[in-house]
């Protein structure tokens, strides 16, 4: 019989943080078999502290303090990557590949962390860079059929639908149409020419927004919301937290959803829980 694995994302915004504002206390209840944690600003025994009982690999920023991506889980990995581009990716805390064997299938698992960016700044060339490495590392996680999953806060939101004042926007990082392009490579039919939303063309990778397929053709749901002002209490948010899935891994979604705080005060996170479930195993 097939197993129903809950995998689950979000950007923690400190793990000691939100570890103290309540981030235990809300996985406690998820019964989350795999969680991919974005900007985790920690070591590695920061995460043993306050994940016990959990399996944790991670990839640590070597600016002290930065970024940092994790994936926790009730069983060992049987294989782990933290390289997929050039040395100045690979040491900036961003991206994390676990194997899991279940019911006799592999499934890859990532946790990734985009740059937030700024138009015109060396941190949207970091972007780029960034993104760049992402198009040519996807065919090959999902070659032959395969099962993979990149997870985490890609900090693009990729359509109109993804921004509550997304006119307000169009000239930000975060949704600028040269990074939504990608977006559109990305989940463009495999193989076929893209014309993406900035007027470049490419090869679209195949991949699913499982969110957006799951939600339909509606506003948001959002998962992250400033924490100056009224954002959150006005729902206007931003959808840039993903599970990004391969074709084949994309057929066994039957759940998904957007864990929301119920009110301002009992957020852990600027970020909400990504969750979704997916049948595994022959």
């Amino acid at each position: 019989m097939p197993d129903r694995i809950r995998i689950a994302s979000v950007n923690v915004n400190g793990i000691r943080a939100a570890a103290r504002k309540g981030m235990l206390e809300w996985l406690a209840g998820a019964d989350v078999d795999i969680l991919a944690l974005q900007e985790v600003r920690g070591e590695e025994a920061h995460l043993a502290a306050a994940l016990p009982g959990w399996e944790v690999v991670n990839d640590e920023a070597l600016e002290k303090g930065r970024a940092g991506v994790a994936i926790a889980s009730r069983r060992p990995a049987a294989a782990v990557r933290k390289r997929f581009g050039q040395e100045a990716l690979d040491d900036a805390g961003r991206w994390v590949e676990a194997d899991f064997e279940i019911g006799g299938e592999t499934i890859t698992i990532v946790s990734a962390y985009v740059h937030s960016g700024e138009d015109g700044t060396p941190k949207q060339v970091a972007k780029y860079a960034f993104l760049d490495a992402m198009t040519a590392r996807m065919p090959e996680l999902a070659r032959g059929g395969a099962l993979a999953l990149i997870m985490g806060d890609l900090n693009v939101g990729h359509r109109e639908l993804d921004i509550r004042n997304w006119r307000g926007n169009v000239k930000k990082a975060g949704f600028l149409p040269r990074e939504r392009a990608y977006f559109d490579r990305f989940f463009g039919p495999e193989g076929e020419e893209v014309t993406g939303v900035d007027g470049s063309t490419g090869p679209g990778l195949g991949w699913v927004d499982v969110g957006r397929r799951f939600a339909g053709e509606v506003d948001g749901p959002y998962t992250w919301w400033s924490m100056r002002g009224q954002a959150f209490d006005n729902d206007t948010g931003w959808r840039i937290d993903y599970h990004v899935a391969t074709p084949a891994l994309a057929e066994r979604v039957e759940d998904y959803r957007i864990v929301r705080a119920p009110s301002w005060g009992e957020r852990w996170s600027d970020h909400a829980p990504v969750v979704a479930d997916y049948r595994l195993g022959r």
